[in-house]
Parts: C-alpha cells; structure tokens; sequence
C-alpha cells in the first residue's frame, strides 16, 4: 500500500488525512479546508506521492459536501473542469478500472445512489482480490468516501451485504446446524472504547439466562480507537473463537460464543488495515455489525448517532434477523447504556405473519429512574485485564467493589429486558 505524503507520518497527520478529517465528516458538518491546508494538499495531490486510499477518499468527501470556490482550483491537480466531467476524472485518478465498473464510479460522483445490483457489484470489487494491473485503492477510497458522506441506501447496503456474505470463509458458508434455543447475536462498533469499560460478556450471560445462546461479533480494531475493543476483552477472559458454523452445537460457555471477523471473513478482516488509513468509518462500521452467519433470531446493537438507530433496526431485519434490540447513546457507542444522559433501545420485530412493528423504551420512564446518575465516571486508559477480572467477579458474586460498573450491569440487564419482553410478545403474535 502506497503511503501517504512520508512513511513517518501517521495516516490522520498527512495533508490528506487532516483534510479528510474536516471535509468528510457529512455533507451538512464537513468544514471548508483552511488556505495553508489547501495548498499542502494540492502539492500532495500534484506529486503522486499520496496514499491511493487517501487520494480517493478525499476527493470522493470534497465532491460530495460540494467544494468551495477555493477549493475547487483543486480540480486543475487532474486536468481543466475535472470534477464536471466523471468519466475524465475517474480514468485520471484509476486509469486501470475495469470498464464494466466506470457506470458504478460515475454515478457515485454524480451524487446518485445505487440499485441494489449495482452496490452488489461495487461490492465485490471491494472486497475482491483483482490483479495487480487492474487493482485500485483509489477508487475503493472514492467509492466508500461519498456512500459515507451522504449516506448509504438502504438498497446499497442491501448489495453490500449480499458481496460481504460471499466472501465468508467455507466453514461458515453453509446453514448452520439448527439450534436449540435461539440465538442472540451481540455486536457492538469494533473500535471499542477509550475511557469506560464493556459489559458485552456479562450481557451475553445474561441473554443466557432468559433461554437464549448469544453469540458475540468481535474483530481487530479499525480505528478510530485503539485502546479497549471486545475482541480484546473476550481473549482475556480466555475464551475460544469459533472456527466454523458446526461448533455452534458445542456446549456454550458463561460468556456464550464468540465469532472473530478474521475467521468468519479474511476479506472483511483486510479491511481493517485499509480503514485505519481512511480515518472516517466507511459503511462496514455498519454492515459487519448486522452479518448473520448464525442465522441469529435476535439481533443486540448499538448506535453513536439517534439518526442510525432506525436505519441499523432496518438492516436487522433485511439481513435475517426476526428481531433487534439498538441502543442509543450507550457509553462510547458502546452496549454499555450511560446512566447519566438520555439513553434507551429502539425494538424491531418481524411477525410470522410477516408484520413489521417497532417500539422505543426510553430510559426517563420511571422504572429506570433508580439507575440514572449525575455523571459517567471515565475510566483513565482502560485495560482488557481489568476489564476481564471485573466481568469474571461479577459473574461469580453478582456484584464487584466497582459500584458504577455494577449499577450499568443492573441498568442494561433492565433496560434489555424490558426490550426482549416486548420482541417476544410480538413473535407471538
């Protein structure tokens, strides 16, 4: 991978990279790039010299915000009027592109969104191993800039998630074995946290509890955050990743299974590496959250911005799920509900007569109101081993000498519950 500007330089402090994080945060919050910023990017762009995930993904955020009449005169990097004319632009940044995806890149620079076969096929370029002659990270960086931008479809991800279930590795490729009890799916964003701690084990513990075997999605990092993920708690506590659908009939542990993503999919796991580069989360921060190997009934997630939680409810149930519980607001994005601000979960439901219902239980009603706090105390550079030997005397005491930690663990076993309580009702019906 070509790296960008100097190899000393960390992807966020390279022109791009500082570019790519004023100007692609969405097309309503981006900032116009400041003069002296400009002109590095501009000789940057001019050299060749710039990471290809970065050039892509920068150009990809500025066309999408819409560029400022400054920031415009970037266009004479490629040629006159470039960013009027797709076509020239996309031969200009990726002279090797197939031709059969030159529709799919000009329509994206456009501003449209894709049909379904469309995202399908971007899809599979994405995650696929093309040859070194007709490879181009610019265009994935192009690509996954303006979906994230703007906002993938919900036909887009339906694509995206059709080419993300073919890559998945020959073990999990085919039905999984028929569970006996259903399965709870748990997932949470992969960058984990940087001043809490989770309780993705204790609430798979819990979910183990009301009769179902929950399954915990886990995978390196991407970024933004690199201290604290579940993945990394889930080795401390030393459990066994699963290695192929069949050992969904093995007995379950108190911490239930745990699905690696670099086992589940090496395609979706390369990605990761790629994203660190790209700063801004593209829509697998989304989309590997929501996969559904297990063939899962019931899908635990959690959103960061209000504004997704329906859109995350929806990719529940498109991609198998009977039902979905999303939190908002949880610490960090995290499963793990604050107790001090306005929190609670969105519920979704597909009925056997295939109705679709939803229900928000906000946590102001009364009945959490014992759980609400003043503040979220932060936890200072938080470790996996700590982490691990609270969940473990949790496990065995029903309480630790933390007692924030403990009223968090009470107030998501409420709030979660009072969630599942409704989506089994309305399986009923």
């Amino acid at each position: 991978m070509q790296t960008a500007a100097s190899p000393s330089l960390a992807p966020g402090d390279t022109p791009l990279g500082r570019g790519i994080k004023l100007i692609g945060i969405g097309k309503y919050g981006s900032k116009p790039l400041p003069p002296d910023l400009l002109e590095e990017c501009r000789a940057v762009l001019l050299s060749g010299n710039g990471d290809l995930l970065q050039v892509g993904a920068f150009i990809g955020a500025l066309l999408t915000k819409g560029p400022t009449e400054a920031e415009r005169t970037l266009e004479t990097c490629f040629g006159r009027d470039a960013f009027s004319h797709p076509t020239f632009l996309v031969n200009k940044l990726c002279p090797t592109l197939p031709l059969m995806l030159m529709p799919v890149a000009t329509k994206l620079i456009r501003g449209h969104h894709l049909q379904i076969s469309e995202a399908r096929q971007l899809g599979d370029y994405l995650f696929g191993e093309q040859n070194r002659e007709t490879d181009c990270d610019t265009f994935r960086g192009l690509a996954v800039s303006i979906m994230r931008v703007r906002h993938e479809s919900n036909d887009e991800y339906q694509g995206l998630y059709q080419a993300a279930m073919a890559t998945l590795a020959p073990g999990f490729q085919k039905v999984p074995p028929v569970a006996d009890q259903p399965i709870v799916q748990l997932a949470e964003p992969f960058d984990g946290v940087d001043h809490s701690y989770l309780i993705t084990p204790l609430l798979a513990h819990f979910f183990q509890q009301r009769n179902y075997q929950p399954l915990a999605m886990v995978g390196r990092t991407p970024g933004p955050k690199q201290t604290l993920n579940a993945y990394d708690l889930y080795m401390h506590l030393g459990c066994s990743f699963l290695q192929s659908g069949h050992e969904l009939t093995e007995p379950l542990t108190p911490y239930g299974w745990v699905l690696d993503q670099k086992a589940l999919s090496p395609a979706l796991d390369r990605w990761v590496d790629r994203r660190r580069v790209l700063l801004k989360r593209p829509f697998l921060s989304t989309l590997e959250k929501v996969l559904n190997p297990a063939r899962a009934q019931i899908l635990v997630t959690s959103v960061f911005h209000i504004t997704y939680q329906m859109k995350m409810a929806e990719l529940a149930l498109m991609a198998g799920f009977d039902g979905a519980i999303v939190l908002k607001r949880g610490l960090e994005g995290s499963l793990a509900p604050a107790t001090s601000r306005a929190t609670g979960v969105l519920c979704a439901v597909r009925t056997k007569t295939n109705h679709l219902a939803f229900q928000n239980f906000d946590a102001d009603r009364p009945y959490f109101a014992q759980f609400h706090t003043a503040t979220d105390a932060e936890v200072v550079q938080p470790q996996a081993g700590d982490n691990a030997r609270l969940v473990r005397k949790y496990l065995s005491e029903s309480q630790t000498n933390d007692a924030e930690f403990d009223n968090r663990v009470y107030f998501a076993q409420a709030l979660y519950g009072r969630g599942l309580d409704w989506i089994e009702e309305q399986i009923k019906k």
